[in-house]
């Protein structure tokens, strides 16, 4: 019997059984609390206790210390952490892509009346245009002697960059119209409430949570900004992974197993009572079965719409961490003056992403992944088969509400397509060719 079958003699002994993951209470950490509460981790010999932590800089902070082990981690901490963006550079990485798609941008109920009264057709379509947003911007700034205001959960966050992806894409200079600021997830419906912000992207159930207390209301999905857009990821720090590479290895066959279970249609009930309970999400059970059952209410009046993919956790190669998904999120954040654009792109990719390791372990729980590193983005409105892979693999559209083309050969004309962008000088490298593109 081989690994891939499940033969344990073929598997390094973990370095170190006792482990601590963090964790932020957002449906999206399913995974983990799947793998703890379904035992995936303890089949693997790991005893796993979970953290939950009030903010992403507690997470990133704690797991670059050495207080946590690992964490569930935005898509581009890992990144930022290693090119020493916003805190001092701790070199981490990721091999575990913990989901795609998860998030929305809810605005005030306030702001929609607003709208509404001025705009009664463009308000009835869903997903909004941000567009709209520019006939009430002055009449803000002069009313309320600030800009419209609207908070992200982190600043290279997968939210950030939707939600200056829909403004830009309405004609809103996010850095100029608008302000935005930071606010943990849990916070958001109390700020909203409160009138400090006048609207927010965060993951589930924060959006919700809002619909039915009538406080706010959806207006685009992340899954209709970006078809399948990367989310959340496991990030350990570089010498964690070198030091306890069994443990390392066990925590992705773990994760990947509890992915799996999670995805499946008639576990998501169970996924979301699991979830829902106070020492993980802490939320009403009612509300955070929506997303999980892949259905979703823009607002409180409105009918629930099928959004099956909303939350995704195994499916179309959910799990791999595709090192074109690390360059997109470098190029935003070029594009938004966080990272130097003279910076090697796709040096850091290969470094802080690590689909080699990521192969291992879907080999020894026989799963099938991608044979190449790297995919073009924005091409398939439709599902597709992924050809290059162990197995072929269905994948799900992955197209932009711009419909732009993000091509991982050619970040610099990415970055150049863009109105708002900051690149001056030379070019980016591409990616190594030897990795292969998708």
């Amino acid at each position: 019997m081989s690994a891939k079958t499940g033969d344990r003699s073929a598997i390094g002994k973990p370095e170190r059984t006792l482990v601590s993951l963090g964790f932020i209470p957002l449906t999206d950490c399913a995974p983990l609390v799947v793998a703890v509460e379904k035992e995936f981790f303890a089949r693997e010999g790991l005893e796993v206790s979970l953290s939950k932590e009030p903010s992403w800089a507690n997470i990133r902070d704690k797991v670059a210390l050495g207080v946590l082990d690992g964490a569930q981690m935005l898509a581009g901490i890992p990144i930022a952490a290693s090119l020493g963006i916003g805190a001092v550079r701790t070199s981490m990485m990721t091999a575990l892509s913990l989901d795609l798609n998860g998030n929305a941008i809810t605005l005030s109920r306030a702001l929609c009346e607003r709208l509404r009264a001025q705009m009664p057709g463009q308000m009835a379509q869903r997903p909004l245009d941000a567009g709209v947003l520019r006939e009430v911007s002055a009449a803000y700034v002069s009313e309320r002697r600030r800009p419209m205001t609207f908070a992200v959960v982190f600043p290279v966050s997968t939210h950030n960059y939707q939600l200056r992806y829909w403004l830009a894409a309405g004609g809103i200079d996010p850095d100029r119209d608008v302000r935005i600021v930071v606010v943990p997830p849990s916070q958001m419906v109390a700020h909203l409430e409160a009138g400090d912000i006048d609207g927010y992207c965060v993951g589930e159930p924060w959006n919700e949570v809002a619909v039915a207390r009538g406080s706010g209301e959806v207006v685009i999905t992340g899954y209709e900004i970006w078809n399948n857009g990367p989310e959340k990821v496991l990030g350990v720090t570089r010498d964690w992974a070198e030091n306890f590479p069994n443990t390392h290895q066990a925590m992705l066959r773990a994760l990947i197993r509890a992915g799996q279970w999670a995805d499946q249609p008639e576990n998501r009930m169970e996924v979301a009572r699991l979830i829902a309970r106070p020492d993980y999400v802490d939320a009403d059970f009612d509300v955070v079965k929506m997303s999980m059952a892949g259905s979703f209410r823009y607002g409180q009046a409105a009918e629930p719409v099928q959004l099956a993919d909303f939350n995704v956790f195994h499916r179309y190669a959910a799990g791999f961490p595709w090192r074109s998904h690390a360059l997109w999120i470098m190029t935003q954040m070029v594009r938004w003056r966080q990272l130097d654009p003279a910076r090697d792109l796709a040096a850091a990719a290969r470094e802080i992403y690590r689909p080699d390791i990521y192969r291992q372990a879907a080999e020894a729980v026989g799963v099938d992944y991608p044979l190449h590193d790297y995919k073009t983005e924005g091409k398939n409105s439709a599902p597709w088969t992924l050809g290059d892979a162990s197995r072929e693999i269905a994948m799900g559209p992955d197209l932009f509400l711009d419909g732009r083309i993000f091509d991982p050969q050619d970040t610099e004309s990415y970055i150049r397509s863009f109105e708002s962008n900051q690149l001056a000088g030379g070019g980016l490298p591409a990616p190594n060719s030897n990795d292969g593109t998708a």
